[in-house]
């Protein structure tokens, strides 16, 4: 399986409310398993000659994810997590954050990236507007659909 199967595969079982999943090829076991109320834990064992492609040091960043937005109530717009992972606000920590609380955004711009299974993901906006408070602390997990922004959309 491909980087890019597996979390889709995540983010389908995300969706679904399947509590156990566990597929075995030649190359790969994955076990997912997911109780109520508790975060989906993901064991993935690849073998000794996995693909480079999945090494986190050669891994490019894959294609945006569109988070989810939510309207908060009617001036305001809440973004989420389109997956499970790690929220960062900067693409390292020299660089400046991607947004701020008081900053102007526009639709599609980069907002946070989602590190999941060594893969760096840029979470991109719906919506355009100003970021009103931001709801995860830099460098903690997240859940699928947690809140990340809230949007004054303009």
């Amino acid at each position: 399986m491909k980087a890019k199967e597996i979390q889709d595969l995540i983010d389908f079982i995300a969706q679904s409310g399947l509590d156990e999943v566990n597929i075995e090829t030649e190359g790969l076991k994955l076990n997912v398993k997911r109780n109520a109320g508790i975060v989906p834990v993901v064991q993935a064992v690849l073998p000794a000659a996995a693909p480079a492609a999945l090494s986190p040091a050669t891994a490019p960043a894959a294609a945006a994810q569109t988070p989810a937005a939510t309207v908060q109530n009617d001036s305001t717009v809440i973004v989420r997590s389109p997956m499970i992972g790690t929220f960062y606000r900067s693409a390292s920590p020299e660089s400046p954050l991607f947004v701020e609380v008081g900053d102007d955004m526009k639709k599609g711009q980069i907002v946070c990236i989602i590190e999941a299974m060594k893969l760096f993901n840029e979470i991109e906006s719906e919506v355009s507007g100003r970021i009103v408070k931001v709801l995860v602390e830099n460098a903690t997990p997240v859940e699928y659909d947690q809140p990340l922004f809230i949007v004054e959309p303009n």
